[in-house]
């Protein structure tokens, strides 16, 4: 029987780093989608939906503990819940 519980709202800022304080566990147990300036992207780590940015690793460069080095882009963003068998 497939559990038919809607997922929480997704929050307005949310960051895919455990540690952040911005990191809310339950929202991942789906699947997440975020589309930046209308296109899809893949590779976000954090975003703000009311400030209308995104974080996304700058290339393979890593800091001195081993985290990707991120880069702030700036536009419009939205998140939404992917359909669970797309």
């Amino acid at each position: 029987m497939p559990d038919t519980t809607p997922p929480p709202a997704l929050p307005d800022r949310l960051s895919t780093d455990p540690r952040s304080p911005h990191h809310i566990a339950a929202v991942f147990e789906q699947d997440i989608g975020i589309r930046f300036n209308d296109k899809e992207r893949f590779d976000v780590s954090e975003y703000c939906i009311s400030e209308g940015w995104i974080k996304v690793p700058a290339g393979k460069a890593v800091d001195r503990k081993g985290q990707p080095l991120l880069i702030k882009l700036k536009g419009k963003v939205e998140a939404f819940y992917r359909p669970a068998g797309a």
